[in-house]
């Protein structure tokens, strides 16, 4: 969150196992030096990767006797069912849920194995339960201890496949989400209710420990007492520091009293794999939504952002709720990935940092001027105010009272540790009704001359409709006569400036696909 960047960063049961099975367990070190999805012949190796030597064949009467070859059994395929108990994702589901299993020699009886906790080693200790036959096929119950993570079947005697998944395990009940009527760019994406924990007013967490002391009840108290429906709740920060703090038990624990938990995690780009993994470990906790705090670190690297965005759908779907905390005016971050984050497969939600008292604006400036850079990207803005660092009570009103004026269903405020007294019961404060400010409903003004994602998202339309257009995020000369062609077009005087009416239509278009593999625009 702009200026606090250094404060955001690095700062049931087990299944009982015949004897064969608890032999074959012990043997198992990790599901992830097995083979991957689809295995590799079972072969009694402890990682079920490397054929073990078979013993020399006797003799008899001179003769060598052959010694069969075990049977291969493999995993190919693994799917939750049915469908309206399960996410979009075939390998997402919910502990209790079923997974249906296809592959080579499975057969019912076998033991499916699972990790005990997010990514564990299989051990001897690993929840699991038994294959059985279905009308659907060879189907298997989730046991109510497993966690997400690379799965296993159990043959007998020392033997097991090879592992396959991630298979990512819910501690909530998953069902297919509601069709929704996409957000038009006009509105800049705002006023629909979005079904999501983003909806309702929200309070950030980055230190549990130093938010009324750990305790939950009192949390739970205070965020009753305010208004507050969702907490904002750190789980990671980079590509391998998981924060435990965001765990199943304290998401239970806020659920059964009625508040929501949302993830969020700060990203740095040096490794979009690593981060997409602790974003993936985040939902497979509970998360109600989960946050991409993206800022500076991210200028320049769209192919680490697009690696990142299409690794982190891959493990938790395509319509998990995501959103983006960045960057509120676009316009001074022009080599900030907005396109790939917010773009196709992006977050579905816009969560910018319109923090008016560090940025030194007021309140109605800032929601204008973040409007104005953010509309284009046609996702629903989830304002994100500020109650640290001094503010007055009369702007974080005035910010409340602006977000139902401009349409926003929910906003949020950084951030729980540092929010006076005096801020929590203007969280609470009944509101008014705006009469003083009008909505601003423009667009930015893109000519030639400028650079940077602002043009490049413009260029990605523009080449929908103008094959030829190249996606540089340079406003130059070929932009310019395109621009115009386009603009006489549809009617639209040919100025080679991106106006409302210019905006309107090529947002009407969907973008061109972009692969992205060096830093970014090359304006």
């Amino acid at each position: 969150m702009a200026n606090t960047r250094a404060h955001k960063r690095s700062g049931s049961r087990a299944a009982t196992f015949a004897a064969t099975a608890l032999c074959a367990l012990a043997l198992v070190t990790t599901g992830a030096r097995a083979a991957g999805a689809g295995g590799t012949p079972a072969t009694g190796s402890a990682g079920g990767s490397t054929p073990t030597t078979p013993p020399s064949a006797p003799a008899v009467k001179g003769r060598a006797i052959a010694v069969p070859a075990a049977p291969v059994v493999r995993i190919s395929r693994v799917a939750c069912i049915p469908a309206e108990r399960c996410s979009t994702n075939p390998h997402q589901v919910s502990v209790n849920g079923t997974l249906q299993l296809q592959g080579t020699g499975l057969r019912a009886g076998m033991i499916v194995v699972f990790p005990r906790s997010f990514g564990a080693r299989i051990s001897r200790t690993s929840p699991g339960s038994r294959l059985r036959q279905s009308p659907l096929g060879l189907v298997v119950t989730v046991p109510s201890a497993a966690h997400s993570g690379r799965i296993m079947v159990l043959i007998g005697g020392t033997r097991h496949t090879g592992s396959f998944g991630p298979i990512y395990v819910f501690h909530r009940a998953l069902h297919p989400p509601a069709p929704r009527k996409p957000p038009t760019a006009a509105s800049g994406g705002a006023g629909a209710v979005s079904g999501t924990a983003f909806d309702g007013q929200g309070m950030w967490i980055w230190y549990m420990s130093q938010s009324n002391g750990g305790s939950i009840p009192s949390i739970v108290a205070r965020a009753h007492a305010a208004g507050v429906t969702t907490l904002f709740i750190k789980s990671s920060d980079g590509s391998h520091n998981y924060w435990t703090q965001f765990s199943p038990q304290l998401v239970a624990e806020l659920h059964a009293n009625g508040l929501k938990a949302c993830a969020w995690q700060y990203v740095y780009g040096s490794n979009p794999a690593g981060e997409a993994e602790m974003g993936a470990q985040a939902v497979a906790n509970g998360a109600d939504c989960l946050v991409i705090d993206a800022e500076a670190e991210y200028e320049g690297h769209y192919a680490a952002a697009q690696t990142y965005i299409n690794d982190l759908r891959t493990k938790i779907g395509p319509s998990f709720p995501l959103g983006l905390a960045s960057f509120p005016y676009v316009s001074y971050h022009p080599s900030e990935p907005f396109s790939v984050f917010l773009g196709p497969g992006g977050a579905q939600y816009n969560a910018p940092q319109m923090y008016w008292h560090d940025i030194g604006v007021s309140v109605d400036t800032v929601y204008a001027n973040t409007y104005i850079g953010n509309r284009i990207y046609g996702r629903p803005v989830f304002p994100l105010g500020q109650t640290y660092g001094g503010v007055s009570s009369s702007d974080v009103l005035r910010f409340r009272e602006e977000a139902v004026l401009y349409g926003a269903t929910g906003l949020s405020f950084w951030d729980w540790q540092e929010t006076p007294a005096s801020g929590w019961s203007t969280l609470a404060a009944p509101l008014a009704p705006l009469s003083s400010v009008t909505p601003n409903g423009e667009y930015p003004e893109v000519r030639q001359g400028r650079k940077g994602d602002q043009v490049l998202w413009l260029q990605e339309h523009l080449a929908s409709a103008t094959p030829s257009q190249e996606v540089t995020g340079n406003f130059a000369t070929q932009t310019t006569a395109n621009l115009q062609a386009f603009q006489t077009a549809h009617g639209i005087a040919p100025s080679g400036v991106a106006t409302p009416p210019t905006w309107a239509a090529l947002l009407a278009l969907p973008p061109v696909a972009v692969n992205w593999t060096g830093g970014g625009p090359t304006g």
